[in-house]
């Protein structure tokens, strides 16, 4: 069993567009996935000057991943409403859906689709619980586990960064394979919107001898 350690946000777009590259890499049953979730934004309204080059950057992720960006999103982003991003209470609804059960990449592949697709405020608690239903989770625990949990996505987040010091990760995402107690960088940017070579690549690197791998940190 390798590792493979993914550093993202839930509110980051090109983490919204390298989606498809953890699928791939979930699918493989010899690869342990760790999420380890960053916080860009707590809980900041985004201001109309910079609506604009986040709509700039969309379309280049769109158009060097093939992430779909839905028009309910994109009329949002346009709008003169108030437009809240939340990376904790996100990362918060992942770390609870992973204790109740749920895969992690699921519950954020739900935040990311209702984000960016549907366009609903995912910082809202509300719109949390009703994700987490329809991954097959009781409202009613989700809610009670959640509060709970009120605080432990700040305690995730810092071992995220202390994590990312120790690997001299800088941004997001990042991916880096952990094996034979070596680390090296994902070169995903190369594979965006090409799952298939994207798990060729990762499969050489599971079928490889341990002895030739060079670390990249």
């Amino acid at each position: 069993m390798v590792k493979v350690h993914y550093f993202f946000d839930p509110m980051c777009g090109w983490c919204y567009g390298a989606t498809s590259l953890l699928v791939a890499i979930a699918a493989n049953t010899e690869i342990e996935l760790a999420l380890h979730p960053g916080g860009m934004i707590d809980n900041k309204a985004i201001e109309p000057d910079f609506r604009s080059h986040i709509l700039v950057n969309d379309e280049r992720i769109a158009k060097m991943t093939g992430a779909q960006f839905g028009d309910e999103y994109i009329q949002r982003v346009k709008s003169d409403d108030k437009m809240i991003l939340d990376s904790f209470i996100t990362a918060r609804a992942i770390l609870t859906a992973k204790q109740l059960g749920i895969a992690p990449l699921d519950m954020l592949k739900a935040i990311q689709h209702a984000h960016y697709v549907d366009g609903k405020q995912v910082n809202h608690p509300k719109v949390l619980e009703e994700l987490s239903v329809k991954l097959g989770l009781e409202g009613a625990q989700w809610h009670k586990t959640m509060n709970a949990n009120l605080g432990i996505e700040q305690e995730e987040i810092q071992r995220s960064r202390l994590l990312m010091q120790k690997l001299q990760v800088y941004g997001y995402p990042t991916l880096i394979l952990e094996v034979a107690n070596k680390f090296i960088v994902l070169p995903h940017t190369e594979f965006y919107g090409k799952p298939d070579e994207w798990q060729q690549l990762v499969d050489s690197y599971i079928r490889s001898d341990s002895s030739t791998f060079q670390t990249d940190m």
